[in-house]
């Protein structure tokens, strides 16, 4: 970790760690051979290997602060290991290996979203409150603290919980938290600092390394958290961002510039081209003068090494590192320096990707985070209802399930309560829902938080718009294009109806709302008529669409939702009004709530059940 850090609007501190780690780097997977940076004299570079400090980064760790599945109430199997206290002892060993003042470590975001553990401490419990009224610290600040941390972006998922538990998170953070391309709207200045320095000892001796640390994130959460961030904070383009700061942190003194671009490598945006590109860490790689490393995430994607040829300055090469997500891996970077005319220069790099697996949890982080993995034990074993009978979700991708229509039931029922004594209290409500998880399932007998939690897994709210039937049958036909053409589809095989290029949280279903999908048409003519107790759905005719506030704010690209009129929005978690049901009638009977709304046809001809 850095001996000295400096930045522009943040501050700087001392960082503590856990102890206990393990004593030497013994199980490192080298993934490249050094790789060359720019041109230069083999011999000079090869002498300048001895000057060398190292990056170690993670990204996307969305709360997983232990290796243990509060869904299932178990590690996590072998093989498949994640989670910071496996982090803590891989960060150790690179320090005890290469010296701890020549050790770097960065995180890239989306760390405060994803896990129980993270909701309790945003939302609180039965037993607690959440940390912004109690002034706990937060649980992944007291974890990145630990391990010391030297700088973190901020991700979108960031901006989940609102400002106030951010900048509470952001207080207790040692670290610096940067976004160079976040502005506060009021001011027109920046909302976080953009840029830090941290001072590091090369290995090989000789001045201080003085490693600029920029960070950057996608400006997607304009679109998937507008109610939170809407009118207070604006995200720029990356790109431009990054042209503005790397000058600015050169300028301040940096010898080596460290991207975090809370953004994946390449690609398609998942919102419409109203907001600047979402996936471009090879871009800013390749455009922006003076970038030497960039730390790309956010796609969840395990990449941990890749070179990007520098349009900026021709014949440079800029390395490119994405660990894998939830804390399964970490990157190690160690930096190749040469000296010239008292400035350093990058001359190479070898990177090794350090997985979660080959290291033990850390007994002293363990130990420190043990209150807060109590507490959130506590919360998801807590007994909410007894089921009628087992619901699983194991076939909701392919026909409808009664627990998906526990879902929609509660949806449907809050929105229209919601509307009534208002001019849309008349319209058929319709509910929209995604299968999550295929494993999910509520047992016969007693269901915990944890089952429910497992159904629902994400921190969204629930949310109204208008809609036309015309608006939504498109909207259903985007949806269908999740699955493949039959023939050549084996409806034996379920799993082969799925066409493989989208992901289950982008299969959106109704109900309140009958349809069949014939999947011998092709895509984009699949859905039938639109019945609404038994009568069509006229294509002028208005329903009320309950929905989450992702989909609603624009996430996935589905058409007409992000701009239809909203109706009902009181900033209910969808998960938390799952549990207040489950709580409120002490049972679950598909009896109560279950119908078929949808089925998959072919050629008029049912193809399950």
């Amino acid at each position: 970790m850095g001996t000295n850090g400096e930045s522009a609007g943040g501050r700087s501190g001392a960082r503590t760690r856990a102890a206990g780690a393990v004593a030497a780097l013994a199980a490192g997977v080298l993934v490249a051979a050094t790789a060359p940076v720019a041109a230069a004299d083999v011999d000079s570079a090869r002498a300048a290997r001895s000057a060398t400090f190292t990056l170690v980064s993670t990204t996307d760790l969305h709360g997983n602060v232990l290796d243990w599945d509060y869904f299932r109430s178990q590690p996590y199997a072998a093989g498949s290991e994640q989670g910071l206290s496996h982090v803590a002892s891989a960060v150790e060993a690179v320090r005890e290996d290469r010296g701890e003042r020549s050790v770097v470590v960065v995180d890239n975001g989306d760390a405060i979203q994803g896990t129980p553990l993270t909701y309790v401490a945003a939302r609180g419990s039965a037993t607690s409150g959440p940390v912004t009224e109690t002034g706990e610290e937060h649980p992944m600040a007291t974890a990145l603290d630990a391990i010391g941390y030297d700088a973190q972006v901020v991700g979108n998922h960031e901006f989940n919980y609102g400002l106030d538990l951010l900048r509470a998170y952001e207080d207790d953070l040692d670290a610096t938290l940067l976004g160079a391309n976040v502005t506060d709207v009021a001011t027109g200045e920046p909302a976080l600092a953009p840029w830090t320095i941290e001072r590091v000892r090369p290995t090989g001796g000789g001045a201080p390394v003085r490693v600029g640390i920029v960070g950057l994130t996608t400006p997607g959460s304009q679109v998937w958290d507008r109610q939170n961030v809407e009118g207070r904070l604006a995200f720029g383009d990356m790109v431009e961002a990054a042209q503005r700061a790397v000058p600015e942190v050169r300028a301040a003194g940096a010898d080596v510039v460290v991207v975090l671009s809370h953004s994946g490598r390449s690609g398609p945006s998942s919102y419409d081209a109203s907001l600047p590109p979402e996936n471009v860490s090879d871009a800013i790689a390749a455009q922006v003068p003076g970038v030497d490393v960039v730390v790309a995430g956010h796609s969840h994607r395990d990449l941990p090494e890749a070179w990007v040829e520098s349009q900026a300055t021709p014949g440079k090469q800029v390395l490119v590192t994405q660990p894998y997500r939830y804390g399964a891996s970490v990157t190690a970077a160690d930096l190749h320096l040469q000296r010239v005319r008292g400035e350093y220069r990058v001359t190479g790099a070898e990177v090794e990707e350090l997985r979660a697996g080959d290291f033990p949890e850390d007994p002293a982080f363990t130990a420190l985070m043990q209150p807060w993995h109590q507490r959130t034990l506590d919360y998801v074993d807590t007994v909410v209802a007894t089921s009628a009978t087992e619901l699983s979700a194991r076939d909701a991708r392919w026909q409808d399930t009664a627990i998906m229509d526990f879902v929609h039931d509660v949806q449907r029922d809050v929105v229209a309560r919601g509307l009534q004594g208002t001019p849309d209290a008349d319209l058929p409500v319709v509910s929209v829902a995604a299968p999550f998880r295929a494993d999910a399932v509520f047992p016969a007998g007693e269901v915990t938080i944890r089952d429910v939690a497992g159904l629902y897994i994400y921190d969204n709210t629930l949310q109204a718009v208008r809609m036309t039937g015309a608006q939504l049958h498109d909207y259903l036909e985007y949806s269908a294009k999740y699955y493949a053409s039959v023939p050549p589809a084996d409806p034996a095989d379920p799993t082969s109806l799925s066409a493989g290029t989208t992901p289950d949280y982008n299969l959106d279903q109704l109900a309140g709302v009958s349809y069949e999908i014939d999947l011998a048409r092709p895509a984009g003519s699949r859905v039938g008529p639109l019945l609404v107790d038994g009568e069509e759905l006229g294509a002028d005719d208005e329903v009320v669409l309950a929905v989450n506030n992702y989909r609603r704010s624009g996430g996935g690209g589905f058409p007409h939702v992000a701009e239809a009129p909203l109706v009902y929005d009181r900033q209910q978690d969808i998960r938390q009004l799952l549990i207040d049901r489950a709580q409120q009638t002490g049972s679950i009977d598909p009896a109560d709530f279950a119908q078929v709304d949808w089925r998959l046809v072919a050629g008029g001809v049912p193809l399950l059940g």
